[in-house]
């Protein structure tokens, strides 16, 4: 089954063309089905590339997805068109006072790991966000920094600098292989990794949250928090294969100091190009959570946020 887009979305025309199934709204609406209806919380400021990202991969599971694009109340971007922003997102605040519901939210990450959490200028309404999600929303998916500013806001986890970027399509182990969200994963797998800040394994388990999926070299990336129906992963597997190319030669024509990512060059040559060996696992863990959401949501979705108990066989 396809992802539901607007026709006129620059993510619906690059997906149709990669084959992925995707659906006009009109077409849509002649179904007699009900759609999983997923939010995208947007913090990136590329935006049109990660809607494509993540578009991508909850459209390629064999269900109708609807995806809503939501945007920081106050907060403006500087590098995706006002045009863009006005067509396709509505503002948090919008989105609340409209009362509805959504089966899934993913919070993306934001590049503003070196600030502290409360320094950060929408912090205020991203913990509004974070205890919305409690009664509105059946699970979250937060990525990156997003994950990183659920876990602290929920069980008060810090984040910690590096004093060197992690960076680099890093290896990393499967530790809990009987997890739905991790059905058909391999042992081991590669994840891209970018970014300045990291989370102790004592710290998030001394939260009482399992760990995943973590690497020796660069610490925990999937973390299952139940008591809040959520996922925090702290890396991005919905990176295309050039995006961590994209990060590099940008700070290499900036001037500033970056080492070259590891892993993800044939033999760590920049001038070659990379390869994706992590696209499947991708499709995989995305699908799952998609899955799990399908299996656990209520069919009535003024249900969803009533209770933190898992209401299984929501379709008839």
């Amino acid at each position: 089954m396809p992802i539901k887009l607007p026709s006129t979305l620059p993510a619906f025309d690059v997906l149709s063309n990669e084959g992925v199934m995707v659906m006009s709204e009109e077409l849509a609406a002649r179904q007699d089905i009900r759609p999983i209806r997923i939010g995208l919380l947007n913090l990136m400021p590329k935006k049109i590339q990660t809607e494509t990202q993540f578009a991508r991969l909850i459209g390629a599971t064999p269900l109708q997805i609807e995806l809503s694009l939501i945007r920081m109340t106050e907060h403006r971007s500087k590098t995706t068109a006002a045009a863009h922003m006005e067509e396709f997102y509505r503002s948090f605040a919008e989105v609340k006072e409209s009362g509805e519901k959504f089966d899934g939210l993913i919070i993306t990450g934001a590049p503003i790991e070196h600030l502290p959490f409360e320094d950060v200028t929408y912090w205020d309404e991203l913990c509004d966000v974070f205890e919305w999600t409690q009664t509105h929303v059946h699970s979250t998916f937060g990525v990156c920094w997003g994950g990183m500013a659920m876990i602290h806001y929920f069980h008060n986890v810090p984040k910690h600098m590096l004093d060197h970027k992690a960076f680099g399509a890093v290896r990393h182990h499967n530790h809990a292989p009987t997890s739905p969200y991790l059905r058909g994963f391999s042992d081991d797998m590669v994840v891209p990794v970018s970014r300045w800040t990291e989370l102790k394994r004592p710290e998030i388990e001394a939260a009482g949250l399992p760990i995943l999926i973590d690497s020796a070299e660069t610490g925990p990336c999937l973390v299952e928090d139940p008591a809040h129906r959520a996922l925090y992963i702290f890396n991005h597997l919905e990176y295309d294969s050039g995006t961590l190319k994209e990060e590099y030669d940008r700070d290499v024509a900036a001037g500033t100091p970056i080492n070259v990512p590891a892993n993800y060059y044939p033999e760590d040559d920049p001038t070659r190009d990379p390869q994706n060996r992590w696209r499947s696992h991708a499709h995989l863990l995305y699908g799952n959570w998609i899955h799990e959401i399908y299996l656990t949501t209520p069919f009535d979705r003024t249900q969803i946020g009533q209770s933190k108990t898992d209401l299984r066989g929501h379709r008839g």
